[in-house]
């Protein structure tokens, strides 16, 4: 009987545990870590910073080396009339989510590594980042990938707008309600795991368990798109559907393209709702 007590002492939140667990454990002095305050909205003096500006320019080469790989990708398995002879759906999902995997890992330490307009919104609204830097870094991942899918177009113009150019569309036999439902549910899972995978709390916790932020964020990006390619051609990315979308500027790019803006900026939202509320408890305060 005493042994059962004890079991259900250690095993619920509302008692003292002998090995913490959840916002408890996330007490606990494995490393020392304070709670840093957020960012300002407007930071003025950034401006005035060559880390800024360093920061938005790695924003911009990564998102245009993504939209190169990524979009001749999508182009080489669109010109095969038989997919067996091409790296099919897994491949493009790999190069989307492996070229993440890649340029978060080089550009984590200057920018950030956002690559994305919708991760950065889900940051914002998590106070990472001023409201000035999110804009900059929104703007020069739009004009890196417009220019990454230029260049594309400018090697091979005729097989571009032959092939589709890597525009996002919602699929035939799909309502534009399930493409918006799959870029919301796509983008929460990559904004998810990006909070997750940067918490500095976290691994002030977890310490001893190492992890490369890069790995899992490329991982989801890769399963994503296995799910939604199908449905939409997996957007996630607003600066990708537009650079795509922009470069080979035809009606049907542009007909669903408002459900490649809405659907991540929601999914974000929820995504950092998510973890600042529920996952770290921000507003509460532990006792």
């Amino acid at each position: 009987m005493e042994g059962r007590e004890e079991d259900v002492r250690v095993g619920a939140n509302k008692y003292g545990e002998r090995q913490p667990i959840g916002t408890a454990a996330q007490a606990q002095d494995v490393k020392d870590y304070t709670e840093p305050p957020p960012a300002p909205l407007f930071e003025p003096g950034e401006l005035s910073s060559w880390s800024f500006y360093r920061a938005g320019i790695a924003e911009f080469v990564a998102t245009f080396l993504f939209l190169y790989i990524t979009v001749l990708t999508v182009m080489g398995v669109a010109k095969s009339p038989t997919k067996c002879s091409t790296v099919g759906i897994q491949g493009i999902a790999w190069a989307f989510g492996g070229m993440i995997f890649a340029l978060v890992y080089c550009t984590a330490g200057i920018s950030g590594g956002h690559i994305n307009p919708a991760v950065t919104f889900g940051l914002l609204l998590a106070r990472k980042l001023s409201l000035t830097r999110a804009v900059f870094y929104m703007l020069m991942q739009c004009l890196g990938a417009i220019c990454g899918a230029a260049v594309v177009k400018a090697f091979q113009k005729g097989q571009y707008e032959m092939l589709g150019g890597g525009a996002n569309t919602v699929s035939t036999g799909y309502a534009k309600g399930s493409g918006l439902g799959a870029e919301i549910v796509g983008t929460f899972v990559l904004v998810y795991t990006v909070f997750s995978a940067t918490d500095a709390k976290r691994n002030a916790r977890d310490s001893h368990v190492p992890i490369l932020a890069p790995l899992p964020i490329g991982f989801a990006v890769f399963l994503v798109h296995l799910a939604t390619i199908p449905i939409t051609g997996t957007g996630i990315n607003p600066a990708r559907s537009l650079g795509a979308a922009l470069i080979y500027n035809k009606d049907q790019a542009w007909d669903d393209h408002w459900i490649f803006w809405v659907g991540p900026f929601i999914g974000a939202a929820l995504a950092s709702l998510y973890h600042q509320i529920v996952i770290r408890a921000i507003p509460f305060k532990s006792k």
